[in-house]
């Protein structure tokens, strides 16, 4: 009876071994599931802002590495969701180089994000364009192992490179075998490189040198606006910053007293942009009692970002108003038109 006994037990201890390492071992997958929607005002802080009533609110997804468990999770609950290694990071890059580059992201939807309410409230703003930064470079690619992540390119054939458009006309022109020479700022110094485009395995009619870019640029602001956006990384919210800014900016309050999430990329212009998960943003919204929630419409394209946020809300049952938006300019006309909250 002791021996039965024990080997019971020692059998419960080597199921319960292989369960602990089954939790540690990673498979090739990224499991994402609906984050958290919270408050926007703590993040940003502009100069001798009131508070109102009501809520902007940032929208995330969470995502790691699948185990076991979570790729089991994925086929038991239908707000997780399962992607290979291949569909989230670049070809060759590493976890630091993906979290940079994330961040990057964010930082440029801040910056968009401020010269869009600066511009709606009509204050005071200056911008300096100083090139284009690098945030990821693709393997087996020319500009691999000879720019880094964070490099400046601020000329291309002795031509200064000031925005996106800039780079991407010069390079989009040309043919596989075209040989450019960058002015690289590399942490203060000045670098120079010859770099050979080659056309894109996926895309042989596309070349280029294998880089993602976004703009470097410097802001100044009057009242001063300081946003602190921790370790959230992306372009997806944006829109929502932009809100929040141009609320704490103006006396009015935009909010009218809801609690009001969304997501999108913002540019330059105002233009809204999609963005991943929103299926899984508008049940994060939901659960942290959002009332209404921007979606990108795509200008109405077919399984836009508005599409699918709709069709989650009806497969989940939520009760929260999507409304569909292309602008910046025409999300305030709306809230301008809603009736405050009694």
């Amino acid at each position: 009876m002791v021996i039965r006994r024990i080997k019971i037990l020692n059998i419960l201890f080597i199921l319960g071994i292989i369960l602990i390492l089954l939790y540690f071992i990673p498979l090739p997958y990224y499991v994402t599931k609906p984050g958290l929607a919270e408050p926007l005002r703590p993040y940003v802080k502009v100069a001798g802002a009131k508070k109102d009533k009501g809520e902007f609110m940032l929208t995330t997804v969470s995502m790691g590495k699948a185990n076991v468990y979570s790729y089991l999770g994925t086929k038991l609950n239908d707000t997780y969701h399962l992607y290979k290694i291949n569909d989230i990071k670049v070809s060759g890059e590493s976890d630091e180089d993906y979290q940079f580059r994330q961040l990057r992201y964010m930082e440029e939807s801040k910056q968009a994000a401020i010269l869009n309410a600066y511009k709606q409230a009509n204050k005071s703003y200056k911008v300096i364009e100083n090139g284009i930064i690098v945030v990821s470079v693709i393997k087996e690619m020319p500009a691999y192992n000879v720019l880094m992540l964070g490099d400046i390119i601020t000329k291309i054939n002795g031509k200064a490179i000031h925005s996106l458009n800039d780079f991407t006309k010069t390079i989009k022109s040309s043919k596989p075998g075209t040989n450019f020479q960058l002015e690289v700022d590399r942490k203060g110094e000045k670098k120079y490189y010859t770099i050979k485009t080659k056309a894109f395995k996926n895309e042989p009619k596309r070349s280029g040198i294998g880089v993602s870019i976004a703009e470097n640029l410097k802001l100044s602001t009057k009242p001063k606006v300081k946003i602190n956006s921790e370790e959230i990384g992306g372009p997806s919210a944006g829109l929502m910053f932009a809100l929040e800014i141009y609320d704490q900016l103006e006396d009015e309050n935009l909010a009218k007293g809801y609690e009001i999430a969304g997501t999108g990329t913002i540019d330059k212009n105002g233009v809204v942009g999609p963005i991943g998960g929103i299926s899984q943003k508008i049940v994060a919204a939901s659960k942290s009692g959002a009332e209404i929630f921007f979606a990108p419409s795509e200008n109405g394209r077919k399984n836009s970002n508005y599409y699918e946020a709709v069709q989650s809300a009806k497969k989940h049952h939520l009760k929260i108003k999507i409304v569909p938006i292309n602008t910046y300019e025409q999300v305030i006309s709306y809230l301008e038109n809603l009736k405050t909250k009694k």
